[in-house]
């Protein structure tokens, strides 16, 4: 593992050792244990898109381990004035030992790996959101103990996150469920892959998705760069809300997950949200902890 630019490109041997090492990290930050692993350490994070659990977590995570974390946004930047990517790493790689970027898109980090001689962490682009879904599935494991024989159903946009959660879950031997409007389905080549190693349901069926699961993931309707078509969205996915309803098709005992920011009353209700928010906040905290462990495999 020399970097983090997507789950597809993790085993699941790798992605479990990511996820054993930030259960133990947490035990030890809960426990006041220090564990200053990368002292000395310099991680530059570089935001294209606007974040608060992306660079709280990171930035707090890299303080913790015993290293620095050096904010550069995007406008500050002369990468944001034209100056080529592969440029702007090969000098960064002179100054940092990593890299986490949070951008649109994904060959830009693609490029930064493949000119920089520095590991690089995708923090998110539009076509996927590693480090979400490894807190995602630490939170998970938490609450079920394992992964063996769960279902995960994630209902709305075919984005980023579930273009990675189809990765993640189909990794860890789940069962994955997505509800989605046609028109805005997750990404074929992810589709395609999964229904090879996997079993993966794809439909506009939100019942079908949500019937049995374990787990039930939303997101917002309109991610970042695509506030020209909340209103043509809404109308898109009005259907699409996680409500109690479709909680009373999933397990009695079923999780509710969202990376946040989410929008109440508009892809899940604000009595699900709070029935649920004791598992929802601490899969916000695992950010934290799951991202510390990628800084140690990447930067010790």
């Amino acid at each position: 593992m020399k970097h983090l630019l997507k789950l597809a490109d993790l085993t699941a041997e790798e992605i479990l050792s990511i996820l054993n090492l930030a259960d133990q990290l947490k035990y030890e930050r809960k426990n006041n244990i220090e564990h200053h692993h990368l002292k000395g350490k310099q991680l530059g994070m570089i935001f294209q898109k606007s974040s608060t659990r992306t660079r709280v977590s990171f930035e707090v995570g890299m303080n913790e381990l015993g290293g620095n974390a050096l904010f550069l946004s995007g406008n500050d930047l002369q990468i944001g004035r034209g100056e080529p990517i592969k440029d702007t790493v090969r000098v960064l790689s002179r100054y940092l030992d990593g890299i986490m970027i949070r951008t649109f898109k994904q060959s830009d980090v693609e490029e930064l790996a493949q000119y920089g001689s520095i590991p690089i962490i995708n923090g998110l682009t539009d076509y996927c959101h590693p480090c979400q879904v490894l807190a995602d599935l630490m939170t998970i494991r938490e609450y079920k103990g394992s992964f063996k024989g769960l279902k995960l159903c994630f209902i709305g946009d075919g984005n980023n996150m579930a273009n990675s959660l189809i990765v993640g879950g189909i990794k860890m031997g789940m069962d994955v469920a997505i509800a989605c409007p046609d028109g805005y389905r997750p990404d074929r080549d992810v589709c395609d892959w999964a229904e090879k190693n996997g079993n993966l349901l794809v439909t506009s069926d939100i019942a079908a998705a949500a019937r049995d699961a374990d787990a039930v993931y939303t997101d917002v309707w309109a991610s970042m760069g695509q506030e020209a078509e909340k209103a043509e969205r809404e109308k898109v996915f009005k259907n699409y809300c996680v409500d109690q309803k479709v909680m009373s098709l999933a397990k009695p005992d079923a999780l509710v997950l969202h990376c946040l920011p989410a929008h109440r009353g508009e892809e899940i209700t604000d009595a699900v949200f709070e029935a649920h928010a004791q598992e929802i906040f601490d899969e916000a905290e695992n950010r934290l902890h799951a991202q510390k462990a990628v800084l140690v495999k990447l930067l010790k």
